[in-house]
């Protein structure tokens, strides 16, 4: 019922607001475009863009009822500063918004006329079938009917007369929905496309921008994160293992026993700065999850964190690989911030798919706090997400628990799967 009261009253103001912006507009644009030559037109077009937007304005603040949806406002460009008299007076001119405002003005006059009668012909139509029996019989039993009777229309049988315009009037009842969001519809789509196209066109472009930002962003914090790990880490090692080695060469002819030793511990350091290497690596892309897909490379993150972890992972699919890599580190990271931080005993990871989302949730029972804010390492989590159209939402109350849920578009994804040159799931044991 709220649906059909929005559609009702959207088209029957549209109506009249429609007719004056049609005379306003097309009366100032006439001026203005014929009055050009002697500039005196100049200003009168600008006044009538300046209208156009008005009344486009109004138009945009009925559309979100009527579609359900928010709507942008596109942004009208303005003179510059230092921009003379003459050049801040013309400026509506310069911009094109201006001119789909006044071409929506003009065009949507027909949608309006339209709208107006199939709304009073329906809601008439309703009212009256619906209603006779009440006024059908008032009518019948006044004096002198049968010229009253006749001249309004009514038969001389008054339950046939009720039964068949109630029938009408229950059509009508029953379509009045129907029709009424058809030509709201119908009417709001031309709206949308003509005055709040550009508008999303430019917040699209913004969003792409945002997210392009995002992932350099992402990408720049994790190379010199793992440059820093690199020379704290295997650089050091390996440092140390050629100055023991250079030590072992110097005690071969001297003490053969002494360099055997020496030559020992630079093998245990070997193999050390080797899995120091390979742990790396997997923060980068480990080749079980190009190979395997994302529950195997899940359970085989989850399986080195410090506390107990249970995965479920409810989607086999195989998707495009920076989105995979995204949910990887995404995992990865927060298992580690919960290992470090949160005094948590225990952590879940679930993965899903609705339609085109795949939505990721991971839960522990620590000590709360976590927040998504500039320099903490969620807010790296957030950029990389972005970065794939994706969203980072986080609850972490003082004291606990924590949930941490990411979004990511997964349209078209690759399907279940691969040949085996790949590597796919059709080679998991």
């Amino acid at each position: 019922m709220k649906q059909i009261g929005v559609d009702t009253r959207y088209l029957l103001i549209s109506f009249p607001l429609a007719l004056i912006g049609f005379i306003l507009m097309v009366v100032g644009f006439s001026l203005g475009v014929g009055l050009t030559v002697v500039w005196v037109g100049l200003p009168i077009l600008a006044t009538t863009l300046l209208i156009a937007r008005l009344f486009a304005d109004v138009e945009r603040r009925w559309l979100p009822e009527v579609l359900g949806r928010p709507v942008a406002r596109p942004r009208y460009s303005k003179a510059p500063e230092k921009a003379g008299t003459l050049r801040r007076l013309v400026n509506p001119i310069t911009n094109g918004q201006s001119w789909l405002d006044l071409l929506h003005g003009v065009v949507v006059l027909p949608f309006a006329i339209l709208g107006f009668v199939v709304t009073v012909t329906w809601w008439a139509g309703t009212l009256t079938g619906v209603l006779y029996p009440l006024y059908g019989w008032i009518f019948f039993n006044v004096p002198d009917y049968s010229g009253l009777g006749e001249l309004l229309g009514f038969g001389r049988n008054y339950v046939a007369d009720a039964a068949i315009n109630f029938g009408i009037g229950a059509i009508f009842a029953i379509t009045l929905p129907l029709m009424l969001r058809l030509v709201a519809m119908f009417q709001a789509g031309l709206g949308r496309a003509m005055l709040t196209g550009v508008a999303e066109l430019h917040e699209r472009i913004d969003d792409l921008a945002e997210g392009r930002a995002a992932a350099v962003s992402a990408e720049a914090a994790a190379l010199r994160r793992l440059e820093r790990d690199i020379h704290d880490g295997p650089q050091q090692r390996l440092v140390h293992l050629a100055m023991e080695l250079s030590r072992a060469q110097r005690q071969m002819t001297k003490d053969p026993h002494a360099a055997e030793t020496t030559i020992a511990d630079a093998i245990l350091a070997t193999r050390e700065t080797l899995d120091e290497l390979r742990a790396l690596s997997r923060g980068i892309a480990p080749p079980i999850l190009a190979d395997r897909g994302l529950a195997p490379a899940l359970a085989a993150v989850a399986s080195r964190c410090t506390i107990p972890v249970e995965i479920d992972v409810q989607t086999v699919e195989r998707y495009p690989a920076a989105l995979e890599n995204t949910i990887y580190f995404v995992v990865a990271e927060t298992l580690t911030n919960v290992a470090k931080h949160s005094h948590a005993t225990m952590c879940t990871v679930s993965l899903s798919r609705t339609g085109d989302v795949l939505l990721l949730t991971i839960g522990d029972d620590g000590v709360g706090g976590a927040h998504v804010a500039k320099g903490h390492g969620l807010a790296g989590l957030a950029d990389r997400l972005r970065a794939v159209d994706g969203e980072l939402v986080v609850e972490s109350p003082t004291g606990g628990p924590t949930v941490i849920v990411a979004e990511v578009p997964c349209a078209g994804s690759r399907g279940r799967r691969r040949s085996a040159d790949q590597g796919g799931l059709d080679q998991a044991p």
